[in-house]
């Protein structure tokens, strides 16, 4: 009887209830297991959820809860929480009934609020996963069961997995934004632009001899793709603000020995980073630190003093000071201003020479990206509490006037100075990386721009081809769709899935 009541869609009883969860369950189209983690994060805290996703869903909430019939869906419902096998009370807690599609997998999911003890969510654990059919989830299992079943392309899948790794304001603006899908509908644009094109070139490839193709339609399609290189060119010339607003913006400090960069460090970090002696060449190795500044994430590294040497522990310290460099987004060139200003003092210069010398070699960038601009620079002039006002104002005016305009006095000692620094560094960063809420959604995966850039040959194959052969033509915007797809996860996405997924946490 209470098959035929589901048939029907009128299961009162908790039999009807656990028949509906039996189809729901062995049904051919939903063969696939039900997966179950703690979403929260682990540790003691006031409340812990426990998520499930998958066809047996509903049968566990029936179990755990003692409940005759499913809540209704969306609705937070308070109840008792007990082992199904032996029957101990676990917790009172908040359950919800999400059945699918409308849930976050897309399948049927429940989730169980309860107290945030660890004896409280092992319990919970532990009694789901004696019942059958139910198994731990995998590390983003629950965001890639949503991927499979068309609730989140993949630029939405790394926008979720950047908003929940977000350390500052301006990284969740960002990811919040990819998320909600804006740059998988750019890019799904611009696919459905190359598919019109394809079609209008295999039209004319099948159809032209009979007259049934209007003619310019290959200068239209050369004229739309000639537009679609232009946008991806412009897309792909963003001096990486989105990929370098996501992983951290890499500022150096360089410069000689003993100028004050360990103290800059420390000072920035209001901690003892990193060791300060007044002995020069101290710092041998890279010293890092994660700071948030103004709401922009950088990546703060103290490196060994430039300087001729024969120690050899010393020179691989600047071994590793220059392939850092070569990194850098920004370079801070940390100077004694005291020891500047009386070189500028002094009659040959030969010094003053030297430390420009020095300044346009941190600010060089790799051979191999000569074609970019030269990365921003600051010119930190420390231990101005040494000089006089008069000798302060004369060595500025000596910076502006050798076109180090971004130039500032500080003093790591007394904090003089700090906040004109801090502020110049604000602005050099929000240069960099912009308004991620402002224009067209910035590039934030290496991958997209790998993608892209083929996407770009593939087009430019396209024009050498269209007056050889044009079956050839019309593969290579094919090619070109293809990797636009492989971005959003429309095409060939199997082969990146297990790399995107594997940085989420268990249970998301």
């Amino acid at each position: 009887m209470c098959i035929h009541a589901l048939s029907a869609g009128r299961c009162l009883s908790v039999g009807g209830a656990l028949c509906r969860i039996f189809q729901r369950t062995y049904c051919p189209d939903r063969h696939r297991h039900t997966i179950f983690a703690l979403s929260s994060g682990h540790g003691k805290c006031g409340v812990a959820v426990i998520r499930t996703s998958g066809p047996v869903s509903g049968a566990a909430l029936l179990r755990l809860t003692g409940r005759k019939e499913l809540p209704q869906p969306r609705r937070i419902t308070l109840s008792k929480i007990t082992d199904p096998i032996s029957g101990e009370s676990l917790d009172r807690g908040l359950v919800l009934w999400f059945p699918g599609p409308q849930s976050f997998t897309g399948e049927d999911c429940t989730e169980f609020h309860v107290h945030g003890g660890p004896a409280v969510t092992t319990g919970v654990l532990q009694a789901l996963g004696r019942l059958p059919g139910l198994q731990l989830a995998e590390a983003g299992e629950f965001t890639k069961r949503a991927f499979q079943n068309k609730k989140l392309d993949l630029t939405e899948v790394e926008g979720l997995g950047d908003l929940i790794h977000a350390e500052t304001e301006a990284q969740r603006r960002q990811a919040l934004r990819q998320m909600a899908g804006e740059l998988g509908q750019l890019y799904n644009s611009w696919s459905q632009n190359l598919l019109r094109m394809l079609a209008h070139v295999e039209a004319y490839i099948d159809f032209s001899e009979d007259d049934n193709v209007e003619e310019g339609v290959l200068s239209q399609v050369d004229v739309a793709v000639k537009l679609l290189q232009n946008q991806i060119k412009l897309h792909l010339q963003d001096s990486r603000r989105g990929e370098r607003l996501r992983s951290g913006i890499q500022v150096v400090l360089a410069g000689p020995t003993n100028a004050g960069k360990s103290s800059l460090l420390n000072t920035m970090c209001q901690r003892p980073a990193a060791i300060v002696s007044p002995v020069a060449g101290t710092t041998r190795d890279v010293v890092e630190a994660a700071l948030n500044i103004g709401g922009y994430p950088v990546v703060l590294s103290d490196t060994a003093g430039l300087r001729e040497t024969e120690d050899n522990i010393e020179q691989e310290g600047m071994r590793r000071t220059r392939e850092r460099l070569d990194q850098a987004d920004l370079v801070v060139a940390v100077m004694d201003s005291a020891e500047l200003s009386r070189e500028l003092s002094s009659s040959d210069g030969g010094s003053w020479n030297i430390m420009q010398g020095c300044l346009k070699n941190m600010i060089a960038l790799p051979s191999d990206n000569s074609m970019l601009q030269p990365r921003p620079c600051i010119l930190a002039l420390n231990k101005v509490d040494l000089l006089e006002p008069t000798a302060q104002e004369r060595l500025l005016v000596a910076c502006k006037d050798t076109e180090l305009i971004q130039a500032c006095l500080l003093s790591c000692r007394t904090g003089e100075g700090l906040e004109g620094f801090l502020n110049l560094l604000k602005e050099n960063l929000e240069n960099m990386c912009g308004n991620p809420l402002v224009g067209a959604p910035s590039l934030t995966q290496t991958r997209h721009r790998l993608h892209l850039t083929s996407c770009l040959e593939a087009l430019a194959r396209y024009h050498h081809y269209r007056d050889q052969d044009l079956v050839l033509a019309a593969e290579e915007l094919r090619t070109a769709q293809r990797h636009l797809g492989k971005i959003t996860g429309k095409v060939g996405a199997e082969e990146i899935l297990d790399i995107i997924f594997q940085d989420f946490c268990i249970g998301k």
